[in-house]
């Protein structure tokens, strides 16, 4: 189960206020805590400890069946047969964060680019690295979009939400180069 085609404009639609659903599904990178929408549209997945994630709140409902394309296109990917994910997300950013968002959805699988480089794919100026790194750290959707394959200029691993022993496993079982 290998694909590459991007996510549609339709996947990428903005987070409705409303009910919370999640569930907790264990994962080689520890336990992955996902929340998606009444409609079923993923809004966050996060690991414990990470820097800004979810943690669990009074009033969410878990409701596992929600996440079944989600859980088995986790277990794909991390079973090295999964190489983009299909599910349909709902991220609540400004402007500029879903478009760096957008982008981190077309670095391929099995390969990493730096922060200067997303910035200058998005059209964005030298100056607004920073801004794009404060974007990419402000994912809310580790692993399904692929912040762990953006590096330093000089090919360093830098900045993971999910902490950069996460990051070397993701990388490593991608088989990127770093």
């Amino acid at each position: 189960m290998t694909s590459t085609a991007p996510r549609s404009a339709a996947d990428r639609r903005p987070a409705a206020a409303g009910l919370t659903y999640y569930t907790v599904l264990d994962s080689p990178v520890g336990e992955l805590l996902l929340t998606a929408t009444e409609s079923g549209a993923l809004t966050s997945l996060s690991v414990p400890g990470q820097k800004g994630g979810r943690t669990l709140q009074p009033g969410w409902q878990r409701r596992p069946e929600v996440f079944t394309a989600a859980r088995e296109q986790l277990a794909a990917y991390f079973a090295g047969e999964l190489t983009a994910f299909h599910l349909p997300l709902a991220t609540n950013g400004s402007t500029f964060r879903e478009q760096v968002w957008a982008a981190l959805d077309e670095v391929p699988y099995g390969s990493t680019t730096s922060y200067g480089a997303l910035a200058a794919g998005i059209g964005a100026s030298r100056a607004a690295v920073r801004a794009v790194g404060g974007a990419i750290g402000a994912n809310p959707l580790l692993i399904v979009r692929p912040c762990h394959r953006v590096i330093g200029a000089d090919g360093s691993l830098t900045g993971y939400a999910g902490g950069l022993e996460r990051k070397r496993l993701l990388l490593d079982l991608e088989g990127a180069e770093v």
